[in-house]
């Protein structure tokens, strides 16, 4: 979702600072921005008197190059993109979970995501907090009755006024959606028949951009429409403008999720799984889903006792049985097709 492409640079300078002062006694976590929200942290340091030092990183490759420079039990827990849990595991870094102590009990069933969290039948990762690469637009602007269909977006009604989201696997997902192609079938065979109404996107596109740029845009009146948007990128700004909107159209949008994971070399485990079953739980649930940095549904379906109305508004959450009907989930290409999606990409953007 939010943290995913890091440029080389980027890990360097990360790399850099991988191995602050930590102390044991406290509790030491690589995490994506939402979780430095101290409404998120402050209740549960106070609850076990201690400290959660967080290190903030953006994608998988940035996070994995800080535990590969780190020394071993410098970090205790992490957040990681939901497909990528098991990249940890093949590295021997996660620990498995007590799977009886969380709560994933109370969560949406779509959102257990076992595929992803386990490996081998054993957890070594649990959802906390899911949303959707979609469309967002400006609904003032926009006639939301067009935003139900991405043919929308090919119709010329809109060019000049679309902005796309700066990250290759959602927005050739949703391209591919639009096709008829789902996220699981696409190959390096298909892939070559996006390549036209990708580019044609673009041409009717004013900016490809990343999160905060393309946030700003919405909010300035740039652009009107911004494909592979969704509530973690709208939410933030719908006090100050009620008008930015999102949607799933009919052909559907792409499942975002992060989990997270106790890590093997951590010095301090116990209080590493009392941290999962905390943000887990309805209260840390709803804190977490409220984050200043960004919005996101939260798994724990007893946080709707938690959150006000306004907030479940935001979040759509009496549309969520319909929206994970028409969900799928992020493409998990090899190694092969991941490498002609980035060329395909490249190709798109110098264009």
């Amino acid at each position: 979702m939010y943290l995913k492409s890091t440029t080389a640079l980027t890990v360097a300078a990360l790399t850099l600072a991988a191995t602050p002062s930590l102390a044991a006694e406290d509790l030491n976590a690589l995490i994506w921005c939402d979780h430095a929200d101290p409404k998120l942290l402050e209740p549960f340091e106070e609850a076990h008197g201690i400290r959660v030092n967080v290190k903030e990183y953006e994608g998988t490759a940035a996070g994995l190059a800080l535990l590969e420079q780190s020394r071993p039990g410098d970090w205790d827990v992490m957040v990681i993109d939901g497909v990528d849990v098991g990249r940890l595991v093949e590295r021997d870094l996660a620990e498995p979970l007590p799977v009886e102590e969380m709560h994933t009990g109370d969560y949406f069933p779509q959102i257990v995501l076992e595929d992803n969290n386990s490996v081998d039948g054993v957890t070594y990762g649990v959802t906390e907090k899911f949303g959707y690469n979609t469309i967002a637009y400006n609904k003032a602007k926009v006639d939301p009755a067009d935003m139900e269909s991405m043919a929308a977006l090919w119709s010329g009604k809109y060019d000049g006024r679309i902005a796309i989201y700066d990250y290759y696997l959602p927005v050739i997902g949703i391209v591919g959606m639009a096709q008829g192609i789902n996220t699981a079938d696409l190959s390096a065979e298909n892939l070559e028949t996006l390549r036209e109404p990708l580019m044609s996107l673009k041409a009717a596109s004013r900016q490809v951009s990343d999160v905060v740029a393309s946030q700003t845009s919405l909010a300035t009146d740039e652009v009107d429409i911004l494909v592979g948007g969704g509530e973690w990128l709208t939410a933030v700004l719908n006090a100050d403008n009620p008008d930015l909107d999102w949607t799933i159209p009919e052909e559907g949008g792409l499942l975002w999720s992060q989990s997270l994971v106790v890590l093997k070399d951590s010095e301090n485990k116990d209080m590493a799984v009392e941290f999962v079953k905390y943000v887990t739980s309805p209260e840390g649930q709803a804190r977490l889903a409220t984050s200043e940095c960004y919005w996101g549904m939260p798994a724990n379906s007893k946080t709707a006792d938690v959150l006000s109305d306004d907030e479940k508004a935001v979040l759509r959450w009496d549309d969520q049985a319909t929206y994970l009907e028409r969900a799928q989930l992020y493409p998990v290409p090899d190694a092969d097709l991941d490498s002609a999606m980035q060329d395909l990409w490249t190709d798109m953007i110098q264009n």
